[in-house]
C-alpha cells in the first residue's frame, strides 16, 4: 500500500525541523520519488536523495559527484570566496586527500584511543559542575561542554574559548529567519578573527598541539597560510562539536521516550552501551544532509541528473530506510548488524572525527549513567531551528544526585 502523502515536501523550511527530523516527508519519498526534484527560492532547485543505497553510492563517487563549490544547499554568494582555497570538507581528491593528509594521524583509532583518559577526565569534570544542582540544561551544560573542551584541548585553547567558539557554531548553522541578518556571517568572520590570533601566537610559541601541526605542515609543497589555517580552524571546531553535541542531546531525549530501552542499557551499560551509541546515531542522525555538485550526466536509482545539477544526500532518511534496516522505526539498543551513515556511509568524506566522537559519546553517557539517576525532563525540549544540523538546542532535565564519579 503507497504511503500517504504529506500537506507539502518541504526540506528548507525550519518548520519542517521543529521536532527534529521530517520523518514522514522521507518516508513518502523514499517510497514514492527518491530522487525528488526540490523547488529552492532563490535557486535552480535541487535533487533530494533518500535511499541508503542512493546516498551511499553519491557519497562514494567523488568523481561523478563533487564536493566543490559547497556542501551547502545555497551556493556562496558571489564575491565570497578563498580564491583557489577550499575547505577540505569542500574539495575533491586529490587536493581533499591531501589536506586530509595533514591531520589524519592526530585521529586514527589508535590515536583517539589515546586520549581517552583525558576525555574520561573532561566528562567527570563536566558531571561535577552540574551534579549537586538536580537540574540543569543537559544541552548547554552537559552535551555542548564535551566536544567543546575537546577541540579546545586539541588546539591547545584554554578551555573557556571552547564553549565560546561553540556558541558560534551554533549561530552559523542556525536557520537564517531564526536570527538577526547576517548573524551567521558575523559568526564566521568573528571565527575567522579568533584562529588569526592564534596562528600568531603559535607560529610564535608552536607546542605539542593541532594547531601548532597544522601551522607546520605542508600541502603540495606548500604551507599553510593563514586562510588555510582558518579554514581548517573552522571546520575542526565545527565538525568537532556537531556530532557529539547533538547525538548526546538527542540521544538521551530518545532514551527517556523509550523508557524500556532506558531500563536495558542502565541494567548493563558496560555491555550494552556501544551497540547504543550506534543506534543512537542511527536514529538521531545528527548531520541532516550534505550536497554534491554532478560533474556529468547520470542516472540514479532512474532519474536523470544533468551535469551541474546539485544532489543532497538525506542521511536521516537513510538511516529509517526500511530496504536497509529491520523495522527502522524501532529503536534498539542492541541492534546488529547496525550499518548507518551518520558519519557519511564511507568514501573520501567519512568523518574524520569518528573514533574520537564515539570515545567523547561512551564517556560522557557513562559518567552521566552513572552520576544522574532518576534523569528526566523538567520542560520541552527545544530542537535546532536548522534544516542542516539536528539535535536539542535546549533540555532542561531533573536528576538525583546519589552516585560518585566512576573511577
Amino acid at each position: 500500500m503507497a504511503t500517504a502523502a504529506p500537506e507539502t515536501i518541504d526540506l528548507l523550511a525550519p518548520a519542517s525541523f521543529a521536532h527534529g527530523q521530517p520523518h514522514d516527508q522521507f518516508r513518502w519519498l523514499r517510497d514514492q520519488a527518491p530522487v525528488y526534484r526540490h523547488p529552492e527560492p532563490d535557486g535552480p532547485g535541487f535533487w533530494a536523495v533518500t535511499r541508503y543505497d542512493d546516498v551511499r553510492a553519491v557519497g562514494r563517487d567523488a568523481d561523478t559527484f563533487s564536493s566543490v563549490p559547497t556542501t551547502m544547499i545555497t551556493d556562496p554568494p558571489e564575491g565570497f570566496g578563498f580564491g583557489d582555497r577550499q575547505m577540505m570538507l569542500m574539495s575533491d581528491p586529490p587536493r581533499h586527500t591531501a589536506l586530509r593528509r595533514t591531520i589524519n594521524r592526530q585521529f586514527t583509532p589508535r590515536a583517539a584511543e589515546r586520549l581517552r583518559g583525558r576525555v574520561r577526565e573532561l566528562a567527570r569534570r563536566i558531571v561535577d559542575a552540574v551534579v549537586e544542582r538536580g537540574e540543569c540544561d543537559f544541552v548547554t551544560d552537559v552535551a555542548g561542554e564535551m566536544p567543546s573542551f575537546v577541540i579546545a584541548d586539541l588546539l591547545g585553547l584554554p578551555l573557556d574559548d571552547g564553549r565560546r567558539l561553540y556558541h558560534l557554531t551554533e549561530t552559523i548553522h542556525a536557520a537564517p529567519e531564526s536570527q538577526p541578518e547576517g548573524a551567521a556571517l558575523g559568526a564566521v568572520l568573528e571565527m575567522f578573527n579568533y584562529a588569526h590570533g592564534v596562528a600568531t601566537e603559535k607560529r610564535r610559541h608552536p607546542r605539542e598541539d593541532l594547531a601548532s601541526l597544522l601551522l607546520a605542515s605542508e600541502v603540495d609543497g606548500e604551507p599553510l597560510d593563514d586562510i588555510d589555517f582558518n579554514l581548517f580552524f573552522i571546520l575542526l571546531v565545527d565538525a568537532g562539536g556537531d556530532t557529539t553535541r547533538n547525538l548526546v542531546g538527542g540521544g538521551l531525549v530518545a532514551l527517556l521516550d523509550h523508557p524500556d530501552e532506558r531500563r536495558r542499557l542502565e541494567a548493563d551499560p558496560g555491555a550494552v552501551l556501544p551497540t547504543a551509541i550506534e543506534e543512537m546515531l542511527r536514529w538521531v542522525s545528527p548531520v541532516i544532509y550534505m550536497r554534491r555538485t554532478a560533474t556529468r550526466d547520470v542516472s540514479l536509482s532512474g532519474t536523470r541528473i544533468e551535469a551541474g545539477d546539485k544532489v543532497v544526500m538525506y542521511y536521516g532518511s537513510a538511516n529509517r530506510d526500511e530496504r536497509a534496516f529491520t523495522d527502522p522505526g524501532h529503536f534498539d539498543i542492541t541492534r546488529h548488524p547496525n550499518e548507518h551513515v551518520a558519519f557519511g556511509g564511507g568514501g573520501p568524506h567519512f568523518c574524520l572525527g569518528a573514533h574520537l566522537a564515539r570515545i567523547e559519546i561512551h564517556e560522557l553517557l557513562s559518567e552521566v549513567l552513572t552520576r544522574m539517576p532518576d534523569l528526566e525532563p523538567a520542560g520541552p525540549v527545544e530542537w535546532l531551528p536548522s534544516n542542516f544540523i539536528s539535535g536539542p538546542k535546549h533540555f532542561p532535565v531533573r536528576f538525583s544526585q546519589t552516585r560518585t564519579s566512576r573511577e
